[in-house]
């Protein structure tokens, strides 16, 4: 395994354990820095191994001496059990009822690091805190009393924790595996770090740990292990005074891949946000750190962004390909002769001696699912708490809304319904495959019809969730009680699978009118959207289609290589 592949896909536990090389994208986007004073956390949950849907777990009261069993979320592998707590939270996704979200990248870091006893993995980690916290600094305290406690048993990893009014990255690593004579570990627990992204900045991390030197003495902003610099320096790799620490340089040195596999897509996304500038330089004067080539001109933690950002806003740029950049991905011979702005992987290739390649970018084709985590401080958290969710890749998938306290998920996306070795006819992550592999060959053509259709229906919920909430309100009234807020949710629910299930039927709609229209790489002619013009003499039989052929580049680097076979002479 070479050193771009491992440090882009995080896989630097494989001669440890068998596990899935999560690949993932967070936008962090703070109250101050949004439209509407809603907080904003994106994620896609992108591996080859992950299916597309909405976990869902109901608030819960437990006896005394109930055992919570914890399973790898990446492998569905037993790690053990740990005491359940007495009252545990409802869960949507990656947020609670608390309008609290966590989310995550992998970073890997340093190998040695990994604890083969630990069995709290980073999955559990944020399923199990979203269960048993509130706010952002309480989640935060959790994730580390459940690593210290029950040993870390995953590599180094990157969460956002928000709620309401604050949003943090945090990140950790554990301490390696150094037996007693009774087999403990002696080195059970973490080292890590949070920070607190100011109000009106925003931030992104992508499977490349961020956080660089840290603030001892503002504990409001900064917190962070007692030991996080002594464990450092006691395993060599920190030499200095604490003001010169680096968490980042030390738990897990960039190399190559690290900026052009990961931080690349942080660069596209502050440089979308930030309207071409990152804090008060030029987005291009980072471009030799995005693209690999100087680790020293890093990239800052947080920005202020060019304007206030809306929840599409944040949602288009996790369809971000590098277009328009010199690592787009839509001009080269690569993408085809269709301007195809995706590379299969593995994530580089070797020709004639030399090593190159593939580019990483946010938008990506092995998406489980992708989400939009809204919260709102204004609202009360039986309303205020939204997760626009989506399946597949984000550049051809639409989100959907579903309130945090609703009573069910949607039918289409409940686990359960269909898995990456079952075909669902149900399901909207196998509906959403369906359009998103058919355009993968024919990209210049149905990709702007299926991102018509996502944005006429992202912009229609937009526009209509104040109406909801307006109604959801006076439906809870004005002295709340357990009747009213019953009711309340069961509306809530009621609009959420309504959404979901007609997106649904949107998309399976749409996939029968993209093969019909652009089958066999010809394009048939419509009078109308979805009303196919015939040849005149017979309704079965079509007008003769129109015959695009292919990108100039394709004609070029075909002209090339085989010119002198298919030459007209």
């Amino acid at each position: 395994m070479n050193k771009f592949f491992k440090s882009a896909l995080c896989t630097v536990l494989a001669a440890l354990l068998v596990q899935t090389g999560y690949a993932c994208t967070n936008v962090l986007v703070t109250k101050g820095a949004s439209k509407d004073g809603s907080v904003f956390v994106s994620y896609s949950a992108d591996s080859h191994q992950l299916y597309g849907e909405l976990y869902f777990t109901p608030a819960g009261i437990f006896r005394p001496g109930t055992l919570l069993p914890v399973y790898e979320w990446d492998s569905g592998r037993y790690l053990g059990q740990i005491p359940q707590v007495a009252r545990t939270y409802q869960t949507v996704g990656n947020m609670n009822e608390h309008q609290l979200i966590i989310t995550e990248t992998t970073f890997g870091g340093r190998s040695e690091l990994y604890d083969s006893t630990g069995i709290m993995d980073y999955g559990s980690l944020i399923y199990i805190t979203l269960q048993r916290a509130k706010t952002a600094r309480e989640a935060i305290r959790t994730i580390v009393e459940l690593a210290n406690e029950y040993g870390y048993a995953s590599s180094g990893e990157s969460f956002s924790v928000a709620d309401k009014d604050e949003v943090w990255i945090m990140e950790l690593i554990g301490k390696g595996t150094r037996l007693d004579k009774k087999g403990r570990n002696v080195n059970k627990g973490i080292v890590w770090v949070a920070a607190r992204v100011p109000d009106g900045y925003i931030c992104a991390h992508a499977n490349q740990s961020r956080i660089d030197h840290i603030v001892f003495d503002d504990p409001e902003n900064w917190l962070y292990a007692e030991d996080v610099v002594d464990f450092a320096r006691e395993m060599g790799y920190f030499e200095g005074s604490d003001e010169e620490f680096s968490f980042c340089d030390a738990y897990a040195p960039i190399d190559f891949g690290g900026m052009r596999g990961c931080e690349a897509r942080v660069w596209s996304a502050f440089n979308i946000l930030g309207g071409g500038m990152i804090g008060d330089r030029k987005a291009e004067e980072y471009l030799d750190f995005a693209m690999g080539y100087n680790g020293e001109n890093k990239l800052p933690l947080f920005i202020k962004p060019a304007g206030k950002v809306g929840l599409k806003d944040v949602a288009d740029v996790m369809r971000d390909h590098y277009e328009g950049t010199p690592m787009d991905m839509t001009v080269d011979a690569g993408a085809g002769g269709h301007h195809t702005p995706y590379r299969w992987r593995p994530m580089d290739f070797e020709y004639e001696g030399k090593e190159y390649v593939n580019e990483r970018a946010i938008a990506t084709q092995q998406t489980g699912f992708w989400i939009v985590c809204q919260s709102r401080n204004w609202l009360p958290d039986v309303v205020g708490g939204v997760l626009w969710f989506g399946v597949d890749d984000a550049a051809t998938s639409c989100l959907t809304p579903v309130y945090t306290s609703v009573y069910d998920v949607p039918a289409c996306v409940e686990v359960g319904n269909g898995s990456l070795l079952e075909y669902s006819p149900t399901s909207l992550f196998w509906a959403t495959n369906r359009i998103a592999n058919f355009a993968y060959m024919l990209y210049d053509r149905i990709e702007p019809e299926v991102r018509a259709v996502i944005d006429e229906r992202e912009n229609a919920e937009i526009e209509t969730q104040p109406l909801i909430d307006e109604a959801a309100m006076e439906i809870l009234g004005e002295n709340p009680t357990e009747e009213s807020t019953v009711a309340v949710r069961n509306f809530l629910t009621e609009y959420s699978l309504g959404v979901a299930e007609s997106l649904f039927d949107t998309w399976s709609k749409l996939d029968i009118y993209l093969l019909v229209k652009y089958m066999d790489g010809n394009v048939k002619k419509e009078t109308e959207y979805g009303t196919f013009m015939d040849n005149g003499y017979s309704p079965r039989i079509p007008a003769a289609p129109d015959q695009p052929g292919y990108s100039e580049k394709w004609k070029e680097v075909v002209a090339k290589d085989a010119g002198d076979v298919l030459e007209v002479k």
